[in-house]
């Protein structure tokens, strides 16, 4: 049977808040909101700064999440709450800080010239190693899923890394002037990406012998910069060589070593 309550009418002999009072607790309560969102976000943070370290450090499955708690000092409730469990975790610490290259950007845009297009490309590629230790734990956790997988390098390969292949082999063709990728555009392709990636796998060695050179994000924005110059020659080197490969010379005496 349904029960109707009667309306709650209020108490005259309980005095009305004024609205001077009012104000008061309302922005007490929007400060710790705000206060609470800032908590979170650095418990998130210490987490995934742990969670990084020790995945780096000894993989995922000697890795417990009781020690990345603990690492970070946070309760161990944290890690679901924000992950949801330890694959979820090692999910975010595995991309969040490397990112993806010229993710959101289409490279094949025929209004970016080919310097506006590597500029991009590697500005967007070397901007992590602007986090400094951040980024070399993170390239030795991806070393180490390499070693001891979990599937999670394969899909980097397929979701972002064949993407952004395909983005700059449609950029060489058009200047090239091609209209099908052969090997060789597709060389180019892989050489002109290790450029930046050669950075992230030699930094102990770049540290070690000229670490001035990447060592503040001027010094890094200077090598992107460089990284332009040096992928335009590569690129102008390649037409070049088509060019000489199909003039009358050329298939001249190609014809005549085939005879």
């Amino acid at each position: 049977m349904l029960v109707m309550k009667p309306a709650i009418k209020p108490n005259p002999s309980v005095p009305r808040a004024s609205a001077t009072a009012q104000a008061k607790a309302k922005a007490t309560d929007s400060g710790d909101t705000r206060k609470q969102r800032s908590d979170g976000a650095e418990a998130r943070s210490r987490l995934l700064l742990a969670a990084l370290r020790l995945f780096a450090e000894k993989g995922f499955a000697k890795t417990s999440t009781r020690d990345i708690a603990q690492a970070a000092g946070v309760n161990l409730a944290a890690i679901k709450y924000y992950f949801g469990d330890k694959a979820g975790l090692y999910r975010v610490v595995f991309s969040e800080p490397l990112g993806t290259a010229c993710q959101g950007v289409d490279l094949s845009n025929p209004a970016l010239s080919l310097r506006d297009v590597l500029r991009i490309f590697f500005e967007d590629f070397v901007a992590p190693l602007k986090h400094g230790d951040v980024v070399q734990l993170a390239v030795r956790m991806h070393f180490r899923e390499m070693l001891e997988p979990t599937g999670l390098w394969m899909e980097e390969i397929d979701n972002h890394i064949k993407p952004s292949h395909a983005g700059l082999v449609a950029v060489l063709l058009r200047h090239l002037d091609l209209s099908k990728a052969d090997d060789d555009v597709h060389r180019l392709a892989f050489s002109l990406a290790g450029l930046a990636l050669q950075l992230f796998i030699c930094q102990d060695v770049i540290d070690a012998i000229r670490p001035k050179l990447i060592n503040t994000p001027t010094a890094v924005d200077q090598w992107a910069s460089r990284l332009v110059d040096y992928g335009e020659a590569m690129v102008a080197m390649e037409i070049a060589r088509r060019q000489t490969l199909a003039s009358p010379a050329a298939a001249s005496l190609k014809k005549t070593k085939r005879s």
